[in-house]
């Protein structure tokens, strides 16, 4: 819920003729919740150029792109200098930003091409907290004792030199991102360990100048935020905000009031010292966020931010005083003159602000707002980040909220109540992260020691969490990730056939409106990498092998659930379970279901069972695609048989199953689902080998299946099958659940079963991830009933949305096989 723009504001009107012609350098488009300064800057009637690392969400405002990493400056000023190159007929008139991460580059780049703007000389000293504290020195004006810290050595002599309470900061930074408050040498030392830890610009982007940690003695008072337009060294507006207590000893910010409420004298003071700070760093032009603290002692600055404030700051100038900062930041950037604003000694509006924070990090479950709020003529904006189901990042996990909302009022005081009677309506719940697991129940050695774990576990728990609440109506609306292999040369069958899965699943999901990103598990480090930052909601896993090696595509899930990301189709256990035939075997055998008689060697001088009747089939016991599968697989005397041992353990490394020969029909039995409910065993098909020539054993060798031999050709397969034996076809069906059931399949898997001459059945194997391109088996008899590829494909991920709906975190990795 924003509030609608007024038409006019300090008597100037949008889009007037001042900015006519003129094209903006825009530096760093920040994140969406910038879109009102976008949308700003275009109502002016400005060209807009954009220097950022990509195109993004700002796209529909930006008329001119140059793209570059805009923390690599070097890069940056070289973009910018091929633009106007490449583009003479387009005329930058001036460069600026509202990210405090790029500061330090707009100011380079206003040097280099002769914009109005800050020089980097200046902006150096302001960006860089440590600098400021000695700028400050140096010119007499009031700073607090203060340290570098870059050794043990420091630490030390920090902690026996300064009166606690003490306050660490990164010197680069914004937010109050691990700015944080120890009143004693034990917090201290802690802190800075907790910082030195977690400190990142991947956390606090704009850390990404250095990550430089300075302690300086606590400064108490009221805090306050002056906003502040300067132009030809000019104070042009000035305007002072309250900032409500901040919770320490992070210093999270919890709201704010404006006008200020202090006495006049005081901020008069904070004036003075906002205008001496700046004159003595040399700023002549530009919107200013200065913010600092009064006390008995007088007023103190904390820092200088040489770009508009953030979040609700232009919100709130805008509705007390009628002056929009974007557009005056413009203003001053593109050298249009301006007369010094004068203010109303009231303002049009008595605002106040505040932020939804909860206690801990942890999942926002529950956000409500009575429907009377959106009729209260007092609330001016609202504006919420945060979804059911997001983690919630707060101090010491991260330093996030959930959003903010602005209330007006007859007086400073009409207009806090009217905050806190609206916030009465506002009813939001976020469960606290308690891990189940050892690790959540250790003693936390203090406040910070589980900060960074706990943070990672959040992150991944709000993916699940979120995809809990997916309604099955809107599953189109999920991002779906495609895990797979894209063999670059596809030299062989089976490299064609793998390649063809997930394009085939990628293509399919897209037809039907679904955003997909495809994970390619033949270059793992660089799908792992993606993977942990991707934003996909659930991934359909058709991965068949890393590194080249099936044996290993049981752990493309184990990464899955280790980034708690939903993914279709059964768990790391199942999938590995399964690729070893021996261990089904007696799984299988324990549970009273049929199999040939079978036998195993994992060394050619194994003896194999006198009791098993030729002919045999010796098989890889971990091989699947049928290979290590021959036609001279089926043996009929112990000479082959010793032959067929040596060639798959020793020629294939590969233990061997033996097992007595079936000839007769094969059956697939192709199942979905994963729980009684919603289990359903698809049309069976069937193969029927009779008219193999007399040489050929009834078998799918390796020939069989992937190569053209024309002797193979004379399988029948009869999709469904068209035995009229219902009888036998019903027994098929209830041994091959019970298989899926023991193995504990999910999703969707295929039972192979040989029966004998005396329609005995036998359980050859089961596959818990067969083969779902386009035209493999499973899909076309999905079709026969009733479900075209995209329908089988959407009720795979409709089973998945329901099997991880109202589940413990992990309870597909329990089992209770064994």
């Amino acid at each position: 819920m924003e509030k609608k723009e007024k038409m006019e504001v300090n008597g100037m009107k949008n889009g007037n003729g001042a900015f006519a012609g003129k094209t903006m350098l825009l530096v760093n488009t920040g994140s969406i919740k910038k879109r009102f300064i976008l949308q700003k800057l275009k109502k002016l009637g400005l060209k807009i150029v954009v220097l950022n690392k990509e195109k993004n969400w700002a796209n529909e405002y930006v008329d001119s792109w140059i793209l570059a990493d805009t923390a690599n400056h070097a890069e940056s000023l070289q973009q910018v200098e091929k633009f106007i190159k490449d583009n003479r007929h387009i005329h930058i008139d001036g460069a600026l930003t509202f990210w405090e991460d790029d500061v330090l580059l707009t100011s380079k780049i206003t040097d280099k091409f002769n914009f109005i703007g800050i020089p980097f000389s200046v902006a150096k000293k302001a960006r860089n907290k440590y600098l400021f504290r000695k700028f400050c020195e140096e010119n007499g004006i009031k700073a607090p004792k203060n340290m570098l810290i870059k050794s043990a050595r420091d630490l030390s002599c920090a902690a026996d030199n300064f009166a606690f309470p003490v306050v660490l900061k990164p010197t680069y930074g914004s937010s109050s991102a691990f700015v944080v408050k120890a009143e004693n040498k034990e917090e201290f030392y802690s802190t800075y360990e907790y910082i030195k830890k977690n400190i990142s610009s991947k956390v606090e982007s704009a850390l990404s100048e250095g990550l430089d940690i300075l302690v300086e003695e606590y400064i108490d008072g009221d805090e306050v935020d002056i906003d502040i337009l300067l132009q030809n060294g000019k104070i042009k507006f000035w305007s002072i905000t309250d900032n409500y207590k901040t919770r320490e000893p992070f210093f999270v910010e919890t709201g704010q009031a404006i006008p200020s409420s202090l006495p006049k004298k005081n901020q008069g003071e904070l004036l003075e010292l906002a205008e001496l700070t700046l004159e003595k760093l040399g700023v002549q032009n530009g919107c200013v966020h200065f913010e600092a603290k009064i006390s008995h002692t007088g007023p103190a600055p904390i820092e200088v931010n040489l770009r508009m404030g953030g979040d609700e700051v232009n919100s709130f100038v805008k509705g007390a005083w009628h002056v929009d900062l974007i557009e005056y930041a413009a203003k001053i950037s593109l050298g249009i003159y301006f007369n010094k604003i004068k203010k109303k000694e009231e303002p049009y509006e008595y605002l106040s602000g505040a932020y939804f924070l909860p206690d801990s990090s942890g999942i926002l479950i529950k956000f409500d707002i009575a429907e009377k709020i959106k009729l209260n003529k007092n609330l001016e904006e609202f504006h919420l980040y945060k979804k059911i189901g997001d983690a919630v990042l707060v101090p010491p996990e991260g330093f996030e909220y959930i959003g903010w909302l602005t209330v007006a009022g007859e007086n400073p005081l009409d207009a806090k109540d009217n905050l806190d009677d609206i916030l009465k309506d506002i009813k939001f719940e976020v469960a606290k992260f308690d891990p189940d697991s050892s690790i959540g129940k250790t003693l936390r050695k203090s406040r910070f020691s589980m900060a960074s774990m706990n943070k990672e576990l959040l992150q991944g728990a709000a993916k699940i969490e979120r995809f809990r609440r997916i309604s099955i109506k809107n599953q189109r609306n999920l991002h779906i990730g495609i895990a797979g292999n894209i063999f670059q040369e596809e030299t062989g069958a089976i490299e064609a056939e793998l390649s063809a899965i997930g394009r085939d699943v990628e293509s399919a999901l897209n037809e039907r409106g679904y955003k997909t990103t495809f994970f390619d598990f033949n270059n793992l480090a660089k799908t792992f990498a993606e993977l942990k930052d991707s934003n996909v909601d659930l991934v359909f896993n058709v991965c068949e092998s890393i590194n080249n090696s099936s044996l290993l595509k049981p752990h493309a899930a184990a990464i899955f659930d280790l980034l708690q990301i939903p993914y279709t189709g059964s768990n790391p256990f199942t999938l590995g379970l399964c690729i070893d035939k021996i261990r089904v075997k007696k799984l299988l055998s324990y549970h009273g279901i049929p199999t040939p008689k079978w036998d195993y060697a994992y060394s050619i001088n194994d003896e194999i069972d006198s009791g098993l009747k030729y002919p045999l089939i010796v098989k890889p016991a971990n091989n699947d695609s049928s290979i290590g599968i021959t036609n001279d697989s089926v043996v009929t005397n112990e000479k082959e048989l010793r032959a067929q041992l040596e060639k798959v353990i020793v020629g294939l490394g590969s233990p061997a199953l033996v097992e007595e020969y079936i000839d007769g029909d094969e059956y697939d039995v192709p199942i979905i689902g994963s729980e009684e409910d919603d289990l359903r065993v698809l049309p069976l098909s069937r193969s029927i080998f009779d008219k193999l020539p007399e040489n050929y054993w009834h078998i799918y060798s390796f020939e069989a299946k992937w190569t053209d031999n024309p002797a193979y050709k004379s399988i029948i397969m009869e999709e469904p099958s068209k035995s009229s034996n219902k009888k036998l076809e019903s027994l098929i069906t209830e041994i091959a659940l019970d298989t899926y059931n023991i193995l504990d399949c999910h999703d969707y898997g295929r039972v192979e079963i040989k029966v004998d001459k005396h329609d005995n059945p036998y359980i050859l194997e089961l596959n818990p991830n067969p083969h779902i391109n386009f035209k493999n088996r499973l899909p076309q008899v999905a079709k026969l009933a009733g479900m075209d590829y995209g329908d089988f494909l959407e009720e795979i991920i409709r089973m998945t949305v329901k099997r991880y709906k109202n589940k413990p975190n992990y309870y597909h990795l329990q089992t209770g096989l064994m």
